[in-house]
């Protein structure tokens, strides 16, 4: 895909979607305030969900607004990504980062999933 879009085919949208996600993680990225989780998809794009809940980010708008700037930074990054499906698990303390701190999370966290993913794993299935 060379269109900077977020069309359907770029997200986790059933619960099935998810669940395959959480059962057969192969790589995990974590940081102080976020968990990205991800599993190879057999498709030719990575695909995003979102796991933020009210107990780390307290307010609808802020949820809202961390969704918002996550999905623009994967957006503008999906071509040098891998392609997984993966999952963004919210930790607290997300919503207390500025925009900016925010661009920098998700750019050092794609950064670090896709050394990840180029290092050969030692699960075969």
């Amino acid at each position: 895909m060379t269109e900077f879009g977020f069309p359907r085919q770029l997200r986790l949208l059933t619960a099935g979607d998810f669940k395959s996600v959480f059962d057969d993680v192969t790589l995990k990225v974590p940081d102080q305030r976020i968990l990205i989780l991800a599993r190879p998809n057999g498709l030719d794009h990575p695909r995003l969900g979102f796991v933020i809940s009210k107990k780390n980010v307290r307010r609808a708008v802020k949820r809202n607004h961390v969704r918002r700037i996550i999905r623009e930074s994967f957006r503008l990054n999906q071509q040098q990504l891998p392609p997984v499906d993966m999952v963004i698990l919210a930790r607290s303390g997300l919503g207390d980062l500025s925009a900016d701190e925010l661009h920098r999370l998700t750019k050092k966290c794609w950064a670090r999933l896709n050394k990840k993913a180029k290092k050969p794993t030692n699960k075969q299935s």
